[in-house]
This record gives C-alpha cells, sequence and structure tokens, in this order.
C-alpha cells in the first residue's frame, strides 16, 4: 500500500512539472501565466511562444500521463488493495487512478504555484495509453468540434464528454469489459474538465470566447 501511495504521489509530481511555464521562461524570458489567455497550457503556448514552442510544450505534458501510467508496472498486481484491482483488468483502476492523479498534477501543480492548465494534453497521454482506439476515436471529435466552431476549449470539452460514452459502445459492440467504475470515472473526468474550463464556458456563453489563432515563429 506504501508503494502505491508514493506512485499516485509521484504521479502528481510528473503531472505538476509546468512545461509551458519552464520553456517560457528559459527559451523565450516570459512568464506565459502573464501572457495570452493567462493559462499554462499547450493552447496558449501556441498563441504567446509560436508554433514550435507549442509542439513540444503539447509533446512534453501528453507525456507525463504516458509516464503517469507506466508507474503501474513497478507494482505486482497479485498484491494491490481489493478498491484497486479488477478481476478481467487487474491494473486498470491503479492506472486510472495514476492517471487522474498526472491530471490534477497539471491543473494544481505545486512545482508552479499551483496554478496550471487545463489537463487536455495530459489527460490525452492517459487515454492513448489506456486504450489509443477510443482515444483516437475522441480526437476525431475534437478535430470535427475544431473544425465547425474554431474553439479549443469547447472542442475539448466534447471529446472528453464523449471518453465515456465511446467507452460504453466499446464495450456493446467491441467486446470490451470495462467495469462500471472506469466508465463512471470517465464521467467524473467529465466534471472535472467542466470545473477547469468553467471560464471558457462563461466567455462561449457571453461570445467572448477566443477562436483559435497561432503565431508561425519561433
Amino acid at each position: 500500500m506504501i508503494l502505491v501511495l508514493s506512485l499516485i504521489f509521484l504521479a502528481y509530481l510528473i503531472g505538476s512539472i509546468p512545461t509551458a511555464v519552464w520553456i517560457g521562461k528559459a527559451l523565450y524570458g516570459i512568464d506565459i501565466r502573464t501572457k495570452g489567455s493567462g493559462n499554462s497550457g499547450s493552447t496558449n503556448a501556441f498563441r504567446v511562444l509560436g508554433v514550435k514552442a507549442g509542439i513540444a510544450v503539447q509533446i512534453i505534458d501528453i507525456l507525463k500521463g504516458v509516464i503517469a501510467i507506466s508507474l503501474s508496472y513497478c507494482v505486482d498486481k497479485n498484491t494491490l488493495p481489493s478498491f484497486l484491482n479488477d478481476v478481467t483488468y487487474p491494473l486498470l483502476p491503479l492506472q486510472m487512478t495514476l492517471g487522474i492523479s498526472a491530471v490534477v498534477g497539471h491543473v494544481f501543480p505545486i512545482l508552479a504555484q499551483f496554478r496550471g492548465g487545463k489537463g487536455i494534453n495530459t489527460l490525452l497521454g492517459v487515454m492513448l495509453t489506456i486504450n489509443w482506439q477510443i482515444a483516437l476515436l475522441c480526437l476525431v471529435v475534437f478535430f470535427i468540434v475544431l473544425w465547425i466552431s474554431k474553439f479549443v476549449s469547447l472542442s475539448s470539452i466534447c471529446a472528453v464528454f464523449f471518453y465515456p460514452i465511446i467507452t460504453l459502445l466499446f464495450n456493446h459492440f467491441a467486446g470490451y469489459d470495462y467495469d462500471t467504475w472506469f466508465v463512471v470515472s470517465g464521467f467524473g473526468i467529465f466534471l472535472f474538465v467542466l470545473y477547469t474550463h468553467r471560464s471558457n464556458i462563461r466567455r462561449l456563453l457571453t461570445h467572448s470566447e477566443n477562436k483559435i489563432k497561432i503565431k508561425f515563429h519561433g
């Protein structure tokens, strides 16, 4: 149990790495939290720092989710506590817990005064690691909504909303047997994403949200 708790905390620390803040300060002399939307995620990095920095931030933030999930392989599945065990997918509850911890770390990073991003890229890394097919379908939703609306925030919310729904469809049509805990946690993640995007939702409702615009420099 001590090992499991240590890994959950380590996943949080990995998620807490403030990629956009560190890249902005180290390479551009800019605290990205004082520019653009004030967010330290990849969307604001693209807008403020340019394409190269934005891509770097995005890749690293996705890898934070991948690495957090990979920590589960440090644990013997036969020694997991009962509430973190699943007969069909023994490591899945632990992996979801590690992934959620990394996303929370990204949103509330102890390494950056608890001022983080929205958590979408780290969540994408988690989703890709657990089931890349479901993650790719969610990306399809993201790009369709982005193409229609040009709003990254709305696209992210819609993609995460469809995550547990697509999981249910996979259970029914593709022979998967994810338990109720997994699907419920997916809806829990969606509610958390609504919370992290609450300012975006207000701007969407008042028609003041910025559409995607990227500076092609850097």
